[in-house]
């Protein structure tokens, strides 16, 4: 669910180092303080919190994973797609392509 079609190729060859590798660990901070605030959320509906104070929640949480989501995009451009693009027209095309589709994704969400 989480991995798309495939590795950065900044060489040319496909291998495992993303465009996010320098910002993993803010990334996985960020994704647990995301949880916690995710079960944050629930406790207060099990509490029988006020509703609007739940919804501010709730806005809190969708405004830190769009967050994420615009960082991860950002490190892709910059590093996937601009790798992409030095290799030639086919290559960056491909990952334009797949960056336009995320970005449609993104919008839709």
């Amino acid at each position: 669910m989480w991995e798309q079609s495939g590795d950065c190729s900044c060489d040319g060859h496909a291998h495992p180092q993303r465009g996010y590798d320098e910002q993993k660990q803010q990334y996985l901070k960020r994704m647990r303080r995301i949880e916690g605030q995710a079960r944050g959320i629930a406790k207060m509906i099990d509490e029988d919190k006020y509703c609007i104070d739940i919804l501010t929640q709730i806005s809190a949480l969708t405004r830190a994973v769009q967050g994420v989501a615009t960082g991860l995009l950002d490190d892709h451009l910059k590093h996937c797609v601009l790798d992409a693009a030095k290799l030639g027209d086919e290559e960056a095309l491909a990952k334009i392509e797949e960056a336009t589709v995320a970005i449609h994704r993104l919008v839709r969400s």
